[in-house]
């Protein structure tokens, strides 16, 4: 399983419009395949954190992904409201089980 945590921040101003582009894609970015996950989360700290984590089958998967066209919507929509350096993080897991 691959897994990619992406952490952003915007204005306060900014956040709704970036959820909102956010979730228009899900989606279509939950039907690509080898996608298990795309989660959004507005941060709690304050009102300008973003966190997008998804889970993917496996590294080909993500490429595929980052080749999309809505992964370059978003780039498009999203860079200019980000306000520094987004920061993403990519892990190789192992499932271990899945507890329900």
């Amino acid at each position: 399983m691959f897994i990619a945590i992406l952490d952003f921040s915007t204005t306060a101003a900014d956040r709704p419009a970036a959820l909102a582009q956010l979730d228009r894609e899900r989606a279509e970015v939950r039907a690509m395949p080898g996608n298990l996950a795309f989660r959004v989360y507005a941060g709690r700290e304050d009102d300008t954190q973003i966190t997008l984590v998804h889970e993917w089958r496996d590294d080909e998967s993500f490429a595929g992904y980052l080749g999309s066209a809505s992964f370059a919507r978003s780039g498009e929509v999203l860079r200019p409201m980000m306000v520094g350096a987004p920061v993403s993080r990519r892990f190789r897991a192992d499932l271990m089980e899945t507890v329900g």
